[in-house]
């Protein structure tokens, strides 16, 4: 008996290795494969400005990435006592205005390096739904608790979100011509716009992104359809039923690495996944034979993988 309405998969035509640099940008399920691939020792950057949950914030970031911007003290606010930048996540905040600026300079040479290095971008969309500052007259990636009557907010059509994600491709590949890129829209659910607002959001970002993936060379991973149908049940979901729970995100991260991770990189996988658990073990006798020669042995599996991959960093 089936249960399930499976998403037919295939092995990407260019896949990754440890050997290969990553860059994903985007929203938080971006993050969630972010923290996997660094769990596992790949090569990868993800959201060097932080969660960013539209397609025209990511464009204005890897705009100004490509053209080296230098930030200033005008790219920064204080509120609260914090300083803040629209164009990124809160976790870029500072106590001080230099510090903000120092943090946006920082990012934004670790995007341009990364874009100009990797093999592979992955770019995540969360909403369109957008807020656009109404005396700045630009779009914000983040609100930051700012009073709503500083705002406007709008919906994205198609068609300015797949001119938003065009661009994007002919930004990268002025950095990077031989970089694969690959699309996808997050399963996480907005639902403080709105449940319906959700719906047509979503349907905005996933018309748009086949709208490119069509017409350029870029690809699409169905993250949202493996979440919306293949874990059909609120049992997939976190408490808060907006966010895929640790079990839907492992399940859609395999699925991920079945198609862009070459083998012999699920093999290393392997064993980098028995390092990490060995050293989160906690023994119950430390000064045990056994236990030393488990640490024995774990230094060698470690120095093993170190020899090969000098980057792992365990």
């Amino acid at each position: 008996m089936k249960l399930q309405t499976q998403i037919p998969l295939e092995p990407a035509s260019h896949q990754f290795g440890y050997d290969h640099k990553l860059l994903l940008l985007g929203s938080c399920f971006a993050q969630n494969i972010g923290d996997k691939l660094a769990y596992y020792k790949f090569q990868a950057v993800t959201n060097p400005f932080g969660i960013i949950f539209n397609p025209v914030s990511l464009e204005q970031l890897v705009a100004d990435a490509v053209a080296n911007k230098t930030y200033t003290e005008a790219d920064v606010f204080e509120l609260d006592g914090v300083w803040k930048s629209f164009y990124a996540h809160s976790d870029k905040n500072a106590l001080t205005r230099l510090g903000a600026v120092i943090h946006l300079q920082e990012a934004q040479q670790l995007l341009r390096q990364q874009l100009i290095e990797a093999s592979h971008l992955f770019v995540t969309l969360g909403t369109a739904w957008v807020y656009k500052h109404i005396e700045r007259d630009e779009v914000v990636a983040n609100c930051h608790k700012v009073p709503q009557k500083t705002f406007t907010k709008q919906l994205l059509s198609v068609t300015e979100i797949q001119e938003s994600l065009s661009r994007i491709c002919e930004l990268v590949k002025t950095l990077n011509l031989k970089i694969e890129i690959a699309f996808t829209v997050s399963p996480v659910r907005h639902i403080k716009d709105g449940m319906v607002e959700n719906t047509r959001s979503k349907s905005h970002l996933l018309t748009a992104v086949h709208q490119l993936v069509d017409s350029r060379e870029a690809s699409y991973f169905p993250a949202y359809e493996i979440v919306m149908d293949e874990l059909r049940d609120y049992r997939f979901y976190a408490s808060d039923m907006v966010h895929p729970s640790e079990q839907a995100v492992t399940y859609v991260w395999e699925r991920f690495i079945e198609v862009y991770a070459f083998a012999k990189a699920q093999q290393i996988m392997k064993k980098v996944a028995q390092v990490q658990q060995g050293l989160a073990h906690r023994p119950f006798n430390e000064d045990s034979a056994a236990h030393q020669k488990f640490i024995t042995d774990l230094a060698k599996k470690q120095q093993a993988l170190t020899e090969v991959y000098p980057f792992m960093n365990f």
